[in-house]
């Protein structure tokens, strides 16, 4: 200031001054006002800011249709929707207006973002679609919604990963350190089945593993232990939702499964809703998406004992949270089934769904199924 005319000029060539900031100095001596810079107003601020609900919201729509990567070679989901469709969706269903909600590029953006991508469509191969398909996802979605809007029911997604070969064999995985296995994967000391229950809404995932065969009895067991154990921390849990798919051992057509279903809602007073995904679409599981993960923490490893295995899937983290894992030592036998008489008692017992509103298929009753706990 004392320098006068050209001494702004003067200050940055000897100092290396800003002009700018020395204007600021002097305007703060000259007015007694500290200048702070506003950083954060500059800029547009993020959809999500103005639009609290809106991540959310195109999770729900998305998600009960989103598919892990088939072959587990990442963690990535593929959805069904493109990002116009997500957006015309949230204007239908969630009342968002036009005017509110952000551009397709963003929304693209936005989907990317929350871990979604589109899958190109395979030409190469005929298309495996079961007539009620759509029915069904368009009922799964009012069935899964139900958990998220009333506080007293949980949803649960269950399913089994293929048996996993216990021994010195090569998982396809990498090492930082040399790591050497049998040059042929024959004769394992044993294999063991990862049996998981995820829960979507709370992303906690429960891992049990066995070396007997995953039947009907021992989808139960787990079933039971997993409730026995976790059943204090849902004290206001009245309904179960069940997602699986339609397999041979647990369909609603399964006799066994059926009475054993049964009888744990009536000994832990539960009422239960089987949901089953259509046939040949069993990977939109919510299940499915923690099986790539777990490929991926043990692939570059010998799982040389049934231990290790469980020690990996112990460490492998979803979320950022650490599933349970418990190896089941019971042996199950298959082909337990009922007589046609114990099998109509259960019937009796249950309820399947007949939608009446659905024209062209009314009957989803084998994909759908409430057991009470008030029933007799």
């Amino acid at each position: 200031m004392e320098l006068g005319y050209g001494g702004q000029l003067l200050a940055q060539k000897e100092l290396g001054w800003d002009r700018n900031t020395i204007r600021k100095g002097i305007k703060e001596l000259t007015s007694g006002i500290s200048c702070i810079d506003n950083y954060s107003a500059r800029g547009r601020w993020k959809v999500e800011e103005h639009l609290p609900n809106l991540l959310e919201d195109i999770k729900k729509l998305v998600d009960f249709q989103s598919q892990t990567d088939p072959s587990f070679k990442s963690q990535r989901l593929y959805t069904r929707l493109t990002a116009s469709q997500v957006r015309k969706l949230l204007i239908d269903k969630f009342g968002y207006t036009d005017e509110q909600l952000p551009t397709e590029e963003t929304m693209r953006v936005k989907l990317n973002d929350l871990g979604y991508r589109l899958k190109r469509v395979a030409k190469v191969l005929p298309q495996k679609k079961f007539p009620e398909t759509d029915a069904i996802f368009e009922q799964l979605a009012i069935v899964n919604q139900s958990a998220l809007d009333d506080p007293s029911i949980l949803r649960l997604s269950l399913d089994a990963k293929a048996r996993v070969d216990i021994g010195y064999f090569d998982r396809g995985g990498k090492n930082r350190v040399v790591t050497e296995t049998e040059d042929h994967n024959f004769h394992p000391k044993t294999t063991v089945t990862p049996y998981g229950i995820f829960l979507p809404e709370l992303d906690e995932l429960f891992l049990y593993f066995t070396e007997s065969n995953v039947t009907s009895d021992f989808i139960v067991d787990v079933l039971e232990d997993f409730w026995k154990s976790e059943s204090w921390r849902f004290s206001s849990i009245k309904t179960l939702i069940i997602n699986q798919d339609n397999g041979t051992d647990n369909n609603s057509r399964r006799t066994q499964f059926m009475k054993r279903i049964v009888e744990f809602v009536h000994e832990y007073q539960l009422n239960i809703r089987l949901a089953y995904y259509p046939p040949y679409h069993s990977k939109y599981n919510p299940i499915e998406r923690v099986w790539g993960i777990l490929e991926n923490s043990w692939n570059g490893s010998i799982l040389d004992e049934v231990a290790t295995a469980l020690k990996f899937a112990q460490n492998m983290t979803w979320k950022g949270k650490n599933p349970v894992v418990k190896l089941v030592t019971q042996t199950y036998e298959t082909g337990v089934t009922l007589t046609k008489e114990a099998m109509s008692a259960v019937e009796k017992q249950i309820e399947r769904l007949t939608n009446s509103e659905h024209e062209k298929f009314p009957d989803l009753g084998k994909w759908f199924v409430d057991i009470c706990c008030g029933s007799t």
